[in-house]
């Protein structure tokens, strides 16, 4: 009963107590690179999932042992994985090596990216406001939803049939 608050000015005191305790200085994040310079992040979308290491270079991709444009052809795709850099604004700064399993070549692409959007926040803590903002640092959790018995799809039903 002794810690009850009796009028607005204690509480006023109170609040103004807990505030100090919650404004503690965050600690600034360090980056993290393995001996080689380089940093490693996973990232996944459906059913794929990439591991990716980057380092500075020139900006050449490399996934599965092929380049950006052999393995991801369609423009759409490769664009999505120069989206993070363009936010960052880091373009042709860095070489990203990546392998890549599961899921087709839109999840793969995903993947990717969103692999190379937490290594880049690895590599340089300073990036992290403009990859959040954007929305790559966010594993996209949609995934294909599993087939029902008693019906022919996911949702669909068996088409009806009166006699």
């Amino acid at each position: 009963m002794a810690d009850q608050v009796n009028s607005l000015e204690e509480l006023g005191t109170v609040a103004e107590g807990d505030a100090a305790v919650a404004e503690m200085p965050e600690t600034p994040r360090e980056p993290v690179r393995d001996e080689l310079g380089r940093s490693y992040a996973t990232g996944k979308r459906k059913d794929a999932v990439a591991r990716v290491w980057i380092k500075p270079g020139s900006g050449k991709v490399e996934v599965n042992g092929k380049e950006m444009n052999k393995y991801f052809a369609r423009p759409v795709l490769q664009m999505i994985l120069r989206q993070p850099f363009e936010v960052a604004g880091v373009e042709d700064q860095f070489d990203v090596m990546a392998t890549v399993k599961g899921g087709g070549l839109s999840g793969q692409a995903g993947a990717v990216k969103h692999g190379v959007s937490k290594a880049l926040q690895l590599y340089d803590p300073s990036l992290r406001s403009a990859l959040k903002a954007a929305g790559f640092l966010t594993r996209d959790s949609r995934v294909v939803e599993r087939k029902k018995y008693g019906r022919r799809k996911a949702r669909r039903s068996f088409q009806f049939s009166k006699r």
